[in-house]
């Protein structure tokens, strides 16, 4: 017996969830099922109010604040569920109203006609690592912050460090000397420079506990193999994975660079052919590192110690991926300097090659984490 499908949108808030169901083929009747609460048991009594023996749901929600636990919920309740990018929702030009309701039923709607597109959803475990990376990520704005409000008030004062690099045991060293007139000027001067030791300290206690967590982690061993990328240290490797999550469920490296927003936009009509700058569409987070990775291309090609000890242990066919990537990205990163090329332009063109070459190394790596 052929079993109908019931199309479910969920307008999802932090107190309530809008419900609208969709029946039978495209174009057919979408109608609004009413407001439950968000509660795991409010969401089992709607699934077993909408499901039957010959009924099968079909349910999407936007990804929003809440995060993906009602995603988890309705699998294990055994309904296929998707989460979709707001982004990604097609919207009317002339549609100026937006309601609960309205939502729901339109999510219904495009969830039956198939025109929604589903992003993917990390486990549990994934999950931890990535807010680990998150909270890493914070702690290390928070301290760059407080460095530059040490640097603005010495500034400000006109107290100006002689020697090239600032934050070394030197400036350290000088910062201890400064002297103000007022009591509460100095203790104000004190309170800065605390806030930016305890800032660093916090940022080197979530990189040692990242370190820890890629030794139990299911995609540890690739983080490990895209280190033999330049420029990609543990750091760089754990936020591409954990934003991105397995490399190789994109088809080609072409679909994972688009995926990052590396990938030029173009507006094209006709025989005219028009491309802008990148889309940045995707994961800002993975994109943003590999910017920064795609810097250290602008010197030689060559193998530092420090290097060398970091790969020693990968497969030779990896470190022959590295290799092969350095001296591509770096000969290519100097011919586009040399045509005059901005340095962001540059840069951004390295990233976008570089993706390419830690894909070949995900695909290569990935039938062993599977087997």
């Amino acid at each position: 017996m052929t079993q109908a499908v019931k199309y479910v949108g969920l307008d999802v808030h932090k107190e309530t969830i809008a419900v609208a169901v969709a029946d039978g083929e495209r174009g057919g009747e979408v109608r609004f099922v009413g407001t439950i609460v968000n509660e795991d048991d409010a969401v089992r009594r709607l699934v077993k109010r909408l499901a039957a023996p010959d009924v099968t749901l079909s349910v999407c929600y936007e990804a929003g604040p809440c995060g993906y636990g009602l995603h988890r919920l309705l699998t294990k309740l055994g309904q296929a569920c998707i989460v979709i990018a707001p982004s990604m929702m097609p919207r009317r030009p002339g549609d100026h109203v937006k309601t609960d309701r309205r939502d729901a039923m339109t999510l219904a709607g495009l969830l039956r006609a198939g025109e929604l597109t589903a992003i993917w959803v990390p486990d549990e475990a994934h999950e931890a690592v990535r807010d680990l990376i998150r909270a890493r990520r914070s702690a290390q704005e928070n301290a760059t912050e407080a460095r530059q409000a040490v640097r603005s008030f010495l500034l400000r004062h006109d107290r100006r460090f002689g020697g090239k690099t600032a934050w070394t045991k030197m400036y350290w060293r000088w910062l201890s000397e400064q002297r103000f007139d007022f009591p509460h000027q100095q203790l104000a001067f004190e309170e800065m420079q605390k806030r930016v030791l305890e800032a660093q300290a916090r940022v080197g206690r979530l990189e040692a506990a990242l370190g820890e967590a890629m030794q139990a982690w299911h995609f540890g061993a690739l983080v490990h193999n895209l280190q033999a990328l330049r420029g990609i240290r543990l750091i760089v490797a754990a936020t591409l994975v954990a934003e991105v999550g397995d490399l190789t469920r994109f088809d080609n490296p072409k679909q994972l660079m688009a995926y990052v927003g590396l990938v030029p936009s173009e507006h094209s009509s006709g025989a005219r052919t028009k491309r802008g700058r990148i889309t940045r569409a995707g994961n800002g987070h993975a994109r943003t590192m590999l910017v920064e990775a795609g810097w250290s291309y602008r010197l030689p090609a060559r193998e530092e110690r420090r290097y060398r000890e970091r790969v020693a242990d990968l497969p030779d066919e990896i470190q022959a991926i590295g290799w092969k990537a350095q001296v591509r990205l770096c000969q290519r990163y100097r011919r586009l300097a040399a045509t005059g090329k901005p340095q962001p332009k540059v840069t951004t063109a390295i990233a976008r090659e570089l993706v390419g070459y830690a894909w070949d190394i995900a695909r290569r790596v990935s039938p062993a984490l599977a087997g």
